[in-house]
């Protein structure tokens, strides 16, 4: 996508408006799907949460991805999607059983990632094919909010529980196909991942009978001009190496499985908003948009950088800006950032916009989520409506007071 069709679709549609490029995401899966060639067997699994559009799902069930979901709400979108079944890994963290139990009705593969629920599950249903994901206290990825193979991190069943494991998986008799890990997201050090691996190649030889190994995800993707990111060629070669030498050992062809997300559709979105008040203070000038956290959240959450363009004037002399929303706290994207100069009515771009930024928008303020827009061979496609007053309080119950 050009500035222009950035503009163009941000005169189409109105702001704020999230746009995706299928374009980039087929880049990044082929990407990916290349660097894991020398292995017969890969899957890749799109993870749901990042982006859940059921035009994005559409997209990537086309190219291939299957899904890795984390609600049954989201095992019901891949599945309005067109996603079969068996393509579709469930893989929740404090869920009820009932809720497991509603996904392994709808044949979907079921991730299990506590001894209670893996005894109680297993119990009931010893037939269903079960993964077990389990926590090698490694930390592969960044900060701890983004990190999640830590020893104190809440997901998955500790290494040093595997005796109760197989406790329970022979007590139950089981059917266990498949073993999982996840260190986290914004993996750069690629060793340490490996060392990683080597802990899940040897928790796998405890089950002889079991179909794929899922790696998770967490690639690192570059947020601004010149930032480092992960190397997923050099990741490709080193574990697709091991990896055949480990189906080898094991005596038979297992299934390589990943869960990208971040990865695919990252640096696929742009989000397009309006500078609303530029607003000169003792020791700031501020650019106040029609937007907030209330629609992307991840500068206050994470504190994570977006790079910022104004697509109305790009080639304007620079200068520095605090860009601020419009919601009733602290809403700030970015302090000091240099962008070519700004007036009101202009357009900011916001890049890596397509991974947890509209799914974890809400209408805080009451106000309305964005629009979102899906750029497919060089068209602008809506693939969700603005909202209106009446989605606000559509499920609200007004009683007589």
């Amino acid at each position: 996508m050009t500035q222009q069709d950035l503009l163009a679709v941000a005169s189409e549609f109105g702001n704020p408006v999230y746009v995706y490029d299928t374009h980039k995401i087929e880049e990044q899966y082929k990407r990916l799907d290349n660097a894991f060639k020398k292995v017969k067997k890969v899957n890749i699994y799109y993870a749901v949460k990042a982006l859940s559009n059921i035009s994005v799902l559409k997209y990537l069930n086309s190219l291939g991805a299957g899904m890795d979901t984390v609600s049954i709400q989201e095992v019901r979108l891949a599945k309005e999607a067109g996603v079969p079944s068996e393509k579709i890994i469930f893989t929740p963290n404090g869920v009820s059983i009932s809720e497991i139990e509603t996904a392994a009705q709808l044949g979907v593969q079921i991730n299990i990632d506590n001894l209670t629920i893996l005894e109680q599950f297993g119990t009931k249903h010893p037939v269903v094919p079960v993964c077990i994901r389990i926590n090698p206290h490694v930390m592969a990825g960044g900060n701890t909010n983004i990190s999640v193979g830590h020893i104190d991190s809440k997901f998955g069943i500790s290494i040093h529980q595997l005796p109760h494991i197989k406790r329970i998986v022979e007590n139950t008799g089981m059917n266990i196909n498949g073993i999982h890990m996840h260190t986290g997201s914004d993996i750069l050090d690629i060793d340490v991942f490996l060392y990683a691996s080597e802990i899940l190649f040897r928790m796998v030889k405890n089950f002889n009978r079991l179909e794929f190994i899922d790696f998770g995800s967490g690639f690192k993707v570059p947020y601004k001009e010149g930032d480092i990111e992960t190397n997923v060629e050099e990741m490709g070669e080193k574990l697709s190496n091991r990896f055949n030498e480990f189906c080898a050992e094991y005596g038979k062809e297992l299934t390589l499985v990943f869960e990208p997300g971040k990865f695919l559709v990252s640096e696929a979105g742009k989000f397009l908003v309006q500078v609303n008040v530029i607003k000169q203070t003792t020791s700031t000038v501020f650019a106040q948009v029609d937007s907030g956290f209330n629609h992307l959240i991840r500068p206050v959450l994470y504190g994570s950088q977006h790079q910022i363009e104004n697509i109305s004037n790009p080639n304007g002399r620079e200068r520095f800006y605090s860009v601020v929303g419009y919601i009733c706290e602290s809403d700030t994207f970015a302090n000091n950032r240099r962008i070519a100069e700004l007036s009101e009515g202009d357009i900011l771009s916001f890049s890596n916009a397509g991974a947890y930024c509209f799914s974890m928008a809400s209408n805080y303020n009451s106000r309305y989520r964005p629009v979102e827009v899906l750029w497919h061979n060089n068209k602008a496609h809506l693939i969700r409506k603005r909202e209106s007053f009446e989605d606000l309080i559509k499920n609200q119950v007004a009683i007589e007071i």
